[in-house]
């Protein structure tokens, strides 16, 4: 098989990537692994037997952990199956477009829902609380359970904080658990898991005085692994060394063996200096000394000027350039006594400390269990916490086809824009009355905020968090589509609107009435008349889908579909207010109902820093476009006369401002040959208010 292709996948290019043949991994071979792995006669009891692509899968997945682990994956005695009825499906390009781990531009958590709501203080929680985003829920009893569980902690800020504070001294139960089943953890690992296991029977207690019927069935259900935190602390040291293999490891008084061991080893040092003491006064030599390394074990070390005085039962073990070496019977029998002792501690704590560890792997299962309560209570308590910094509130869920958002705020941006007050927007959608909203405003004015808004606050509501809201009523959504941006591709060889045609053409080929679709603007890039014709007829799809058609908001700056409003019984009309001053247009950043005809593109280019001379130049060509203004051969004068020069800054300025192509349009419309005297009289008296109103 070419893996070429799948190496060339710039998503996947980070990525090792085996192929696993598939003869070696049918539907028998890979049953069997499985069953191997969890311990059990058949599959049916974990509702995948008749999943063949799923076990052949797992299967070769877990064969894939026992040939590349160090130590057998034998803690994995559990597998459940994903169904997509389950959850809200969010797509690649969804999540990214709504920036839900990841800013679209630089990539970063800074600037995500996910740093923004994550108030987590466990690494369980900070995980589930991205499977949470990742994975909302559709089913309504589910999804309500969640809310009352946040809405009693958030209710009780007491309770919250002690669950939290309980929280903050606990560590990574689950990779804990997983070097404990692997054998690879050292003693710090396990004594990080009792001081972890110790804080469970507060944060229990606690939760039994809990409102909510989710809290309380998790504490029910939370094994306080007292069992698991006496066998820790009864054997293993306090402060324990990194290493295995210098011992320190196990605590005095829990093998016999050891301790009289530990003595010897202990008392060693004391025997040692009483006897360089003694040795000192019998020779008579101040500075003797009795020292130790690896290679010539202890020794007696005397100074050249002293060797006269070195007595007769003094063995020589080593010359040196300053001084002579020593050794005596009695040090050299009791090097082999306390040398020997010393390695037989090393391996015996050793010996101990695998004893200890695969007891506590034993029961892997119920720290695994116990880990993802601790990481459920975390997240529950995280998104009170969080709901009650940002004043979110309680969202109503509900079967109804209706999104009833009221003063909607964008949870990252109202963060990031602290200096100016963020201006809320209401949003309404159902399947009756007002099922697509058409908005349209000038870049910047705010329309992709609250097109990300409603997305964001909605998926926030099924995941089970409160939401930006003042109120918000939720019609349950099971997809949620974007087509937000678009950029080229060009590792795939696609074009921005290439993107954009694919992204759309899968909104259209799998959304439901159900769904909730996120349209920021369509056919951009090509020609207008393409552009609007695509945008038009992809409207027209979603009224019409399934003859109930689909939720959406649609934000485009093609005026044109505003007429849909006439065509389409479900069509509302909305823009984004703005106010103008001095040739200048203020952001009011509000929708209001109806549409408009201006983009104030000419305005927003010099928000951006277009040079004036540029602009100067688009308001001239502007005005002629929109005055028709034609030349000899009918066609718009866009284009300079050769016979004008630029104008300052390189570009042409406008032979007459907006005001005074009015005056001449309006001497040009006058039937000169038609008109009474009196007639005009009236004309000009009409022309010179009108030029009196400009000064």
């Amino acid at each position: 098989y070419d893996t070429d292709p799948l190496k060339e996948n710039p998503e996947l290019s980070k990525y090792r990537i085996e192929l696993l043949k598939a003869p070696g991994y049918d539907r028998g071979r890979s049953g069997q692994i499985l069953k191997d792995q969890l311990g059990v006669k058949s599959l049916a009891g974990f509702g995948c037997e008749g999943m063949k692509e799923g076990i052949i899968a797992a299967g070769a997945i877990a064969q894939y952990l026992r040939e590349t682990q160090k130590g057998d994956p034998d803690h994995i005695k559990e597998i459940s199956t994903y169904h997509l009825g389950d959850y809200m499906f969010l797509d690649e390009s969804t999540t990214l477009s709504l920036e839900l781990f990841e800013t679209i531009r630089r990539r970063s958590a800074r600037g995500s829902l996910f740093r923004v709501i994550d108030r987590t203080l466990t690494p369980m929680g900070a995980r589930l609380l991205k499977r949470w985003i990742g994975y909302p829920l559709v089913d309504i009893r589910r999804i309500k359970q969640r809310l009352s569980a946040v809405s009693n902690l958030l209710d009780d800020r007491i309770f919250r904080e002690d669950i939290r504070e309980n929280l903050k001294g606990i560590y990574d139960l689950e990779r804990l658990n997983g070097k404990v089943s692997l054998g690879r953890a050292n003693a710090r690992d396990l004594t990080a898991l009792k001081a972890s296991i110790l804080k469970l029977p507060e944060i229990k207690e606690r939760l039994r005085g809990a409102v909510s019927e989710l809290l309380s069935d998790i504490s029910d259900g939370l094994d306080t692994l007292d069992d698991i935190a006496q066998i820790i602390e009864t054997a293993i040291c306090d402060d324990p060394p990194v290493s295995l293999k210098e011992g320190g490891l196990i605590r005095e008084g829990y093998s016999p063996e050891l301790d009289e061991l530990i003595s010897v080893t202990r008392h060693g040092k004391k025997w040692i200096s009483e006897l360089e003491r003694k040795e000192q006064e019998r020779t008579g030599i101040p500075k003797l000394k009795i020292g130790f390394n690896k290679v010539f074990g202890y020794f007696i070390e005397i100074t050249k000027s002293n060797i006269h005085l070195v007595p007769a039962d003094y063995i020589r073990k080593q010359t040196l350039v300053n001084c002579e070496r020593y050794i005596t019977e009695s040090l050299k029998e009791y090097e082999e006594k306390v040398l020997g002792a010393e390695e037989r501690r090393i391996e015996l704590e050793f010996s101990i400390f695998e004893m200890i560890r695969g007891q506590v792997a034993l029961e892997n299962h119920r720290i695994k269990e116990t880990a993802s309560k601790i990481g459920k209570i975390d997240v529950l308590a995280a998104l009170a916490e969080v709901s009650e910094l940002n004043s979110y509130a309680y969202p109503e869920i509900n079967e109804d086809g209706a999104i009833s958002i009221i003063d909607g705020r964008h949870p990252v941006i109202e963060q990031t824009v602290k200096e100016e007050d963020f201006v809320p927007n209401d949003v309404y959608l159902d399947d009756t009355g007002q099922q697509i909203m058409i908005i349209t405003g000038p870049n910047m004015a705010g329309k992709s905020t609250i097109l990300r808004q409603t997305a964001l606050t909605v998926l926030m509501a099924q995941m089970g968090c409160f939401v930006p809201a003042k109120k918000a009523v939720i019609g349950i959504v099971d997809r949620i589509f974007t087509r937000i941006g678009a950029s080229d591709d060009l590792t795939r060889g696609q074009s921005t609107f290439m993107v954009e045609m694919d992204e759309t053409a899968n909104i259209l080929r799998h959304a439901t009435p159900k769904s909730l679709v996120i349209l920021d603007e369509i056919g951009r890039g090509t020609s207008t008349y393409d552009g609007l014709s695509i945008a038009w007829a992809v409207a027209e799809a979603l009224h019409d889908l399934d003859n109930k058609g689909v939720r959406t908001i649609f934000a485009t700056h093609y005026h044109e579909l505003t007429e849909l409003l006439s065509a389409k019984s479900r069509v509302k009309n909305f823009n984004i207010a703005v106010r103008e001053w001095k040739d200048k247009i203020i952001f009011l950043r509000k929708m209001v109902p109806g549409s408009t005809s201006r983009s104030y593109g000419i305005q927003v280019a010099r928000i951006a820093g277009i040079p004036e001379g540029v602009i100067e130049r688009a308001k001239e060509i502007l005005n002629n476009l929109e005055n028709e203004d034609l030349d000899d051969l009918g066609r718009p004068r866009i284009a300079r006369s050769e016979s004008k020069e630029p104008g300052p800054g390189g570009v042409q300025l406008a032979l007459f401002s907006n005001n005074e192509s009015r005056v001449i349009r309006m001497i040009k419309d006058l039937d000169i040959s038609g008109i009474t005297p009196v007639e005009a009289l009236v004309e000009l008296d009409r022309l010179k208010r009108y030029v009196d109103g400009l000064k």
